[in-house]
C-alpha cells in the first residue's frame, strides 16, 4: 500500500489528537524535551511532538518528507507563537551536520522509515549521550468498540491496509535501537481516553494511512459517508470516547553526559 499524507494534511492538522501531556512529562524525566535542548523531530508531520517540545523551551527542528505537512506545522506553530524550524528531507538522509542535536524524536512514524538506516542517521546526528525518543499515541481496538468497527470498515474499503488490530506497543523498536549501538533502553506506556465528536472522528479517520493517506479522493468520500452512517446507527453517543495508548522508547547514544544549562545535565 503506497501512503502519502499530503492530500490529507488539512484533516491531519485539524482532527488528529496531539500527543498528550503525560508523554512530555514522562519524556522530561528521561532527559528529553528540556529547556534549551536542541531537538530534531523526524517525520514530524504537522508538528505535534515538535510543538510540545517547543512549549517547554526546547529549540526544535521539524523534519518531514511532505512539504504540505510542514506547511500545516508552520501554521500551527505560528498560531502558538512558537519558533520551530522546518526541513523537508527523509529521516535516513537529513543532510544535517554531525552531532548537531541533544535529542532526536520520532512520533507516530518510525514504521514508515528504513528503520536501520534511520537509526544510524540518528546516531550520527546526536551529540555524545544524546537521547533518541520513539513515540506513539494509538487508538486501541477492543471487541465491539467504535475503533474495532472503524477498522473493519477501513478494511472493507481498503483491503490492502494492514495496520488493524494494533496493541499500541512496539517491542521491535528496541532491537532497532540496540542494533544501532544505543544504550540504556527504556520503554513506558499509559492508557487514556480521548473524546471525539462524530465529525471529528470521521476527520481523524480521513487523516489515517488506510483512508486519506492511500485512497483516491472519490473512495475517501465514499468511506467517509459509510463511517458517518455506521456511527449514527451503532454508536449514536456524541462525543465518542476513544481508548488510546501512549508508548515511548527512550535510548541513549554512547558518550559522556551533555550539559544543557548551568545546573542541568541529562
Amino acid at each position: 500500500m503506497k501512503t502519502d499524507f499530503s492530500p490529507t494534511a488539512r484533516d491531519y492538522a485539524e482532527f488528529r489528537a496531539g500527543f498528550p501531556e503525560v508523554l512530555f512529562e514522562r519524556l522530561a524525566g528521561h532527559g528529553v524535551g528540556l529547556t534549551g535542548q536542541r531537538i530534531l523531530d523526524l517525520g514530524s508531520g504537522t508538528g505535534s511532538l515538535a510543538r510540545g517540545f517547543g512549549r517547554r523551551g526546547a529549540l526544535v527542528t521539524a523534519l518531514d518528507i511532505s512539504e504540505a505537512m510542514l506547511a500545516e506545522a508552520r501554521t500551527l506553530a505560528a498560531a502558538e507563537g512558537l519558533a520551530i524550524e522546518t526541513r523537508c528531507a527523509s529521516a535516513d538522509a537529513t543532510g544535517l551536520p554531525d552531532r548537531a542535536f541533544d535529542a532526536v524524536s520520532a512520533g507516530q512514524c518510525w514504521h514508515w522509515f528504513d528503520r536501520a538506516a534511520a537509526a544510524r542517521e540518528v546516531r550520527r546526528l546526536l551529540r555524545p549521550a544524546g537521547r533518541l525518543a520513539i513515540c506513539h499515541f494509538d487508538w486501541i481496538p477492543r471487541p465491539g468498540n467504535v475503533v474495532a468497527a472503524t477498522e473493519d470498515l477501513i478494511l472493507r474499503h481498503n483491503p490492502a491496509w494492514d495496520m488493524d488490530g494494533g496493541s499500541g506497543l512496539y517491542p521491535a523498536w528496541l532491537g532497532d535501537a540496540a542494533d544501532a549501538g544505543f544504550l540504556d533502553l527504556e520503554t513506558f506506556s499509559a492508557d487514556l481516553t480521548v473524546a471525539y465528536s462524530h465529525e471529528a472522528w470521521c476527520g481523524r479517520i480521513r487523516a489515517s494511512a488506510g483512508v486519506g493517506g492511500s485512497l483516491p479522493a472519490e473512495a475517501v468520500s465514499d468511506f467517509d459517508a459509510a463511517l458517518a452512517a455506521r456511527l449514527a446507527r451503532d454508536f449514536p453517543g456524541d462525543p465518542l470516547q476513544i481508548p488510546h495508548r501512549v508508548f515511548a522508547l527512550v535510548a541513549r547514544a554512547p558518550g559522556e553526559r551533555c550539559k544543557v544549562s548551568d545546573d542541568s545535565f541529562y
